[in-house]
């Protein structure tokens, strides 16, 4: 069982809209009302990310299904530059944007799964799992 959702990241207001698919998914998918804030901190995390250092991308939602296990996937991805030193952004305290630097590690934190894909000059994808349990 895969659902899929989308939303473009352009604005401000669509890191507002991509919070609340999220939370929509995962409410309809039985999180409780904590993992849906978990979830919703990390997909304003990554498409403030998205917004912030590409100033273009998509974050993709999907029901996933595994080992009779419901969860739910986020997909964040960018042309933008790319990270030059993953290994560094994954810190906490490291900051480019002159931030907390809690987003990176935060977004690790709060979900089960997390991996990140980037290539300078050609992109970022990043991609978070929490499991409903």
């Amino acid at each position: 069982m895969e659902c899929r959702s989308s939303v473009d990241i352009f604005t401000e207001w669509d890191i507002v809209a991509a919070r609340q698919l999220g939370r929509n998914e995962a409410k309809s998918i039985g999180f409780g009302t904590v993992d849906q804030a978990r979830i919703t901190t990390a997909i304003s995390e990554l498409a403030r990310n998205i917004y912030l250092y590409a100033g273009k991308g998509n974050i993709k939602i999907e029901r996933t299904y595994d080992n009779n296990q419901y969860g739910i996937t986020i997909i964040a991805s960018d042309e933008g530059p790319g990270i030059a030193d993953v290994r560094k952004v994954m810190n906490d305290g490291y900051s480019t944007s002159g931030g907390l630097g809690a987003g990176m590690p935060g977004v690790r934190r709060l979900m089960d799964e997390f991996n990140v894909q980037s290539e300078q000059g050609v992109g970022t994808t990043i991609t978070a799992v929490k499991w409903l349990r």
